[in-house]
């Protein structure tokens, strides 16, 4: 590869081939990371105003503390980074399918996160964070565990998922199993591209309070603003 680009991982998964990569925006003039699935591109570290925004609107709900916190979906840690920045989360389980994405971080291969899988707050679990909701069971080594606050960040949206076997957690079972794992007064928080009405809608009907967080944030590529939305429910 060029000097502009560098690949520094690379694997083929049961989900297609992910790859991590280093480029270097000669508009914004930094160096930007990139995570690829197959020819789809998952996420960027030029944009990382919703992933932040994730963590802090869901938690800006929660208790007085300590709070344990579940993240789903590690990425390229920016979620995971901005709960640990609140004094008040004592313990971070973070949940992630991809072993690949996990030893990135275990190897402090992404500069704006080095250090977050030492954290000793944080454990780090490779596995599938809707077959454990639909188990009941988001902590392998302490069956039963509820939390705090769960803050996810997957899918695209609740209709645009990476994988089919997602859909049922959207669902109004799938969402009370998620509910049922949080400890009273606990909040679910829900990373999505773009507002979905219907979603909104079945979550309303499960929680006892829901909100729909519009997330705005400067777009130097177009000059303009982009935004992202977050689902919040407890």
């Amino acid at each position: 590869m060029s000097a502009r680009l560098q690949e520094l991982a690379f694997r083929d998964t049961p989900m297609g081939e992910i790859s991590l990569r280093r480029r270097r925006d000669p508009q914004l003039g930094v160096d930007v990371y990139e995570v690829k699935l197959g020819e789809e591109f998952l996420m960027s570290s030029a944009f990382t105003e919703g992933e932040v925004q994730l963590s802090r609107l869901g938690l800006a709900e929660a208790g007085p503390g300590p709070l344990d916190v579940v993240v789903g979906g590690l990425g390229l840690g920016y979620t995971a980074r901005a709960a640990l920045a609140d004094p008040r989360v004592a313990s971070l389980t973070v949940v992630e399918a991809l072993e690949d994405v996990v030893d990135w971080h275990r190897r402090d291969l992404l500069p704006d996160t080095v250090g977050l899988a030492a954290d000793p707050r944080v454990r780090l679990v490779q596995g599938d964070f809707f077959a454990r909701v639909a188990a009941g069971d988001l902590d392998p080594e302490q069956p039963g565990r509820r939390f705090d606050a769960v803050l996810l960040d997957v899918d695209h949206t609740p209709t645009h998922h990476l994988h089919p076997s997602h859909a049922g957690f959207y669902s109004p079972d799938g969402l009370r199993r998620l509910l049922a794992l949080l400890r009273p007064g606990g909040v679910f928080a829900l990373w999505s591209d773009a507002g979905d009405d219907a979603f909104a809608a079945t979550l309303a009907g499960v929680a006892t309070h829901s909100a729909v967080h519009e997330v705005v944030f400067a777009n130097p590529l177009t000059g303009g603003t982009s935004s992202n939305v977050v689902f919040t429910a407890r």
